[in-house]
């Protein structure tokens, strides 16, 4: 757009130049300072004059030389020393004198998609620009922003590179009882209860711990039977296999859960105790008691029931669509409203096989260390799953540097002085503020992160320039 304007100011200023004696041209005062010559000067042979412009650096230029109001001459601009102008309007710096340079083909000078071999003038009657030898000719994708302006706007790049893309899921849950670390105390025979060592519901307890004492007929008489296979019994009678016999009878009190201190003790005391104090199969905290001081209980009842909390499953709700991103091994975050600064982290290791159809989502299940026995059984917690962690590196892109325009998605490759590329990209997961690229660009190139959208309007800018002033086709 600067050029369409430039170019009119400039054809104006040439019509009405001629009776005011000078012409305006673009109004860029930064034009460089070049040595004065004085009128009358001799030129070279080699070196043609084009113009003349103000002293001062104003806008004002003259085909003839001349004196400004201040007596001061004007400065000789000439032919391998006329500034150029990039496309975003910026004052390109001219090249060294007397360097030698070859012109590869001349273009228009209002960016269209015109150029010729050799010099020639459009319809408004300007000069073909010169395209040099090491200068990247305009290939209609390249953008190019003034170095000042990037500065300004605060343009950052990014090299991309490949990374593993950690997507989070986000779900709710309640922490449940371990079930492989739930113990049911049970008898093996009918007996009754003469003393409760454990009477509250909650108590804590150690494996070999007495629970209870209690008597049990049954106990008494396999324990008779043993003393007997030793030839200590009444009968005083002992079989033609001792050994089986003995091995017989520690095996029917074993079958009725007496553990293995009790037979040890009959066998070494010759004796038979009455009651048995019933030692505590797990440690753990209480957490069902059904029995009181002498109750009768049955073969089979569950007297206790012992829960080692010492880690502990959250079951997570997983929304259906979440649910190709976890599988089994997936880390997990999970953080409580009674310790909201402390997260516990744990892993899934089973998903339930059903959906939920009120709320479309799926169980999941995770397992949580808790040694110092904070979590509690239903506490609601908020789970982050670390999807997709372990998996192998993929080119990925930040997410600041993807324009998505909801059918289109773009990102910028920096070209360096200045110079962008609009490209577009496929996309894939999404996660740690990261984006994966499947088609578009490669590891080892530089995409912009900020400035996107300014960059972006450049662009979309010069295209709309060249769709507008590009000719109708024939129809």
């Amino acid at each position: 757009m600067n050029r369409i304007v430039g170019a009119i100011v400039l054809f104006g200023s040439v019509i009405a130049g001629a009776a005011a004696g000078y012409w305006f041209a673009r109004p860029h005062a930064s034009v460089p300072a070049v040595a004065v010559a004085p009128q009358g000067a001799t030129v070279a042979a080699d070196r043609k004059i084009l113009y003349y412009r103000d002293p001062s650096g104003a806008p004002y230029w003259s085909a003839e030389p001349k004196r400004d109001a201040r007596g001061r001459d004007y400065v000789p601009v000439y032919e391998d020393e006329e500034p150029t102008f990039g496309p975003g309007g910026e004052l390109e710096k001219p090249p060294p004198r007397g360097a030698p340079r070859k012109v590869l083909y001349y273009r228009n000078p209002m960016g269209l998609p015109d150029t010729t071999p050799a010099p020639k003038k459009d319809s408004m009657g300007m000069d073909y620009i010169p395209v040099y030898e090491g200068e990247e000719p305009d290939d209609g994708k390249t953008v190019k922003v003034s170095v000042e302006k990037v500065q300004r706007s605060g343009v950052r790049t990014e090299t991309v590179e490949r990374r593993v893309i950690v997507r989070p899921v986000r779900a709710v849950g309640t922490v449940k009882h371990d079930d492989a670390r739930l113990t049911a105390v049970t008898m093996r025979s009918d007996g009754y209860i003469e003393e409760l060592f454990v009477n509250r519901t909650g108590q804590r307890v150690r494996a070999g711990e007495p629970l209870f004492r209690v008597y049990s007929s049954d106990i008494v008489q396999a324990q008779i039977d043993l003393l007997v296979a030793l030839g200590a019994g009444p009968r005083g009678v002992t079989g033609s296999n001792p050994e089986r016999a003995i091995n017989g009878a520690m095996q029917r009190l074993r079958n009725l859960g007496v553990p293995e201190s009790r037979i040890r003790e009959v066998q070494e005391t010759k004796t038979n105790p009455r009651t048995i104090d019933w030692p505590s199969p797990a440690t753990g905290d209480v957490i069902d008691k059904q029995v009181i001081n002498g109750q009768r209980v049955q073969a089979g009842s569950e007297l206790f029931r012992i829960a080692d909390h010492s880690q502990l499953w959250v079951i997570a709700d997983v929304a259906e669509a979440d649910l190709p991103h976890i599988k089994l091994g997936t880390r997990a975050s999970s953080t409580f409203r009674a310790y909201p600064m402390a997260t516990f982290e744990g892993e899934v290791t089973f998903i339930y096989p059903e959906l939920r159809a009120e709320t479309r989502t799926a169980r999941v299940r995770i397992e949580v260390p808790n040694p110092d026995g904070r979590l509690k059984i239903d506490m609601y917690a908020d789970v982050v799953f670390h999807a997709s962690a372990g998996e192998v590196p993929v080119v990925a892109v930040p997410a600041s540097a993807v324009i998505d325009s909801g059918t289109r998605q773009v990102v910028l490759i920096a070209k360096g002085e200045g110079r962008f590329e609009p490209r577009p990209v496929k996309l894939g997961r999404r996660g740690d503020g990261h984006i994966e690229v499947l088609d578009g660009v490669s590891s080892g190139e530089t995409v912009v992160t900020s400035a996107t959208f300014l960059i972006d309007a450049e662009s979309n800018l010069k295209a709309a320039l060249q769709a507008f002033t590009q000719p109708e086709a024939p129809k």
